[in-house]
């Protein structure tokens, strides 16, 4: 008799259940500041879409942003301990903001490799991704410019755009690139200022998407953008956390760089956080810009610089990125993502469950990824429910996938977002093939039988918790 497999869901279970209990009745009579908070956490609750924070419960992992495995297997820590022992007066904090005396040697010299490194005048270290699309959208854009953006672009760069100073803002269907000249040609005729190049059209785009897996048509979307308004005016701002590091040449120094597009793109965000294995951020552009962010950018003026262990920390990951370790961990992720692909897609369950539309990749339908740029974000799309579902099972299998739902993506597009790393082995992503394709088995003879109430498995010991709260 063969042993039974570790459940290594029930604490996860536990932590989701409880972050389902309905509280806003209970305060009735209470603090109205409490009730209404409460309340508006209910309706989330009552779907089961409250969100806890989890500690690990996982043995394979499949959702950090670690894709390099330069955290996982300690390449980082390495370097930066060696970092450490290099400065060993360091003070902890800068002490203030960049403009009241937060600046200091260390910061000067980063920034200076960063941008030698890269190729531009200016790389502006700050402390995330947000603080970065948030000084970017907010500061960049003039009143009287247009914004024209891809509409999955980052909930951080829309924030930042809805205190930015140019009020006209026009979102393009994602990656279509007909749709994007329709409202080029829209701006031009209904903006004078623009048309006469006074006035700029900034356009938003990333060049991996995150939550979708899928590759910016960059060099399309410029050369329409020169074609349509060839004085210059219309300029890129491309957002790189998720492909910096990950590819482009002389160390993987990103997807413009490796379109050869530097001197097209008027600004780069990257993060340090994700291929790097590090914290922060980096603002890629010229001193123009660099200027304008340092006067204008309030999420910068009134933050206390990057400490020092975080500007170390990122240091480390740039030179770590550029080593030869980090460059067959890059080769090595990009034969990984294609034997998940074909591993996967020749399952015959996932044929099933595909046809049935169970499961789907609207990525890599066409069945190309040997001829075409990949990713290694690979998300898994599902019906509305089955998300979570989906990641339960996962879960309780030792895997950490994490179900993705409205709002954070449209409504009817509910996915598990998978990342594969260097760090996985072929056996670990044979085993999440097999975790799925036994979920999808399930999902099938349940839609089968034709019971409506039935839940599979791992999903049922879930809410059966939740009923119990």
């Amino acid at each position: 008799m063969e042993p039974k497999p570790t459940d290594h869901g029930v604490q996860w279970r536990r932590e989701w259940a409880d972050a389902q209990r309905i509280k806003g009745p209970g305060l009735k009579g209470g603090s109205a500041f409490y009730r209404n908070i409460e309340e508006e956490l209910d309706l989330a609750r009552q779907t089961g879409g409250g969100l806890p924070l989890h500690l690990p419960s996982h043995t394979m992992d499949f959702s950090t942003c670690d894709v390099l495995g330069l955290g996982r297997t300690g390449a980082l820590r390495e370097e930066f301990l060696k970092e450490l022992e290099a400065n060993p007066g360091f003070h902890i904090t800068a002490g203030g903001s960049r403009l009241c005396d937060g600046t200091n040697t260390y910061h000067d010299n980063l920034e200076r490799e960063i941008a030698e490194l890269v190729g531009v005048e200016s790389a502006l270290v700050v402390h995330s991704g947000w603080t970065a699309n948030q000084a970017i959208w907010s500061t960049v854009p003039r009143s009287g410019d247009v914004l024209v953006y891809d509409e999955l672009m980052h909930a951080t760069a829309l924030a930042g755009m809805k205190v930015s100073l140019a009020l006209e803002q026009k979102p393009f269907r994602h990656n279509d690139v007909d749709h994007f000249i329709e409202l080029m040609e829209e701006v031009k005729e209904t903006s004078p200022l623009v048309k006469a190049g006074k006035r700029c059209v900034i356009i938003g785009v990333e060049s991996y998407y995150s939550m979708d897996g899928d590759i910016c048509p960059l060099r399309e979307l410029i050369e329409v953008a020169k074609d349509i308004f060839p004085n210059g005016n219309a300029q890129f701002i491309v957002d790189e956390a998720h492909s910096f590091g990950c590819m482009g040449p002389n160390g993987g120094l990103g997807f413009v760089k490796e379109q050869g597009l530097e001197d097209e793109v008027a600004i780069r965000m990257i993060t340090l956080g994700k291929a790097l294995a590090a914290s922060g951020a980096c603002i890629l552009s010229n001193n123009t810009i660099r200027s304008l962010l340092i006067n204008q950018a309030k999420v910068m003026i009134c933050s206390v610089a990057p400490a020092f262990p975080l500007s170390a920390a990122g240091r480390a990951g740039f030179r770590v990125m550029q080593s030869e370790k980090a460059q067959k961990a890059r080769e090595y992720l990009h034969d990984l993502t294609l034997f998940y692909l074909d591993t996967l897609t020749s399952n015959p369950i996932y044929k099933k469950a595909n046809a049935k539309g169970l499961l789907r990749m609207p990525v890599h339908e066409d069945g190309d990824w040997h001829e075409v740029p990949i990713t290694h974000i690979v998300p898994i799309w599902t019906k509305p429910k089955h998300a979570y579902y989906l990641s339960f099972h996962l879960v309780r299998d030792g895997i950490n996938g994490t179900p993705i739902v409205f709002p954070v993506v449209a409504r009817g597009e509910d996915r598990v977002r998978i990342f594969l790393h260097a760090h996985n082995t072929y056996e670990e992503v044979k085993f999440l093939v097999n975790s799925i394709c036994t979920w999808a088995e399930e999902m099938l003879e349940i839609e089968a039988s034709g019971d409506k109430d039935r839940l599979p498995t791992a999903a049922r010991l879930a809410y059966d918790l939740m009923e119990k709260n």
